[in-house]
């Protein structure tokens, strides 16, 4: 996945802004985003200070290692059960 030119502090930064009267159109203009971006951001951050998307983040990185150990261990179920179901 790309990585984005904005760190999480600044995203909530340029939410806040928008929070406080700044027309979108206008705020967009000046940092340089679409205002798909915007929306996008607003959808995922709006509402959340940097603390809870720090803790975000976090949680995203773990769900994403717990499902690739649970992959791996499935896989490796499924060989053990090929290798029993076979007759010598």
């Amino acid at each position: 996945m790309k990585k984005s030119r904005f760190t999480d502090s600044q995203i909530i930064a340029v939410l806040k802004e928008a929070e406080l009267g700044t027309p979108v159109p206008e705020l967009c203009r000046s940092h340089s985003i679409s205002s798909a971006t915007f929306n996008k951001w607003r959808a995922k951050f709006g509402g959340m200070d940097v603390s809870m998307v720090t803790r975000m983040k976090e949680l995203e990185e773990e769900n994403r290692r717990r499902k690739k150990m649970y992959a791996e261990a499935q896989l490796s179920t499924d060989l053990l059960k090929e290798a029993l179901a076979k007759k010598w």
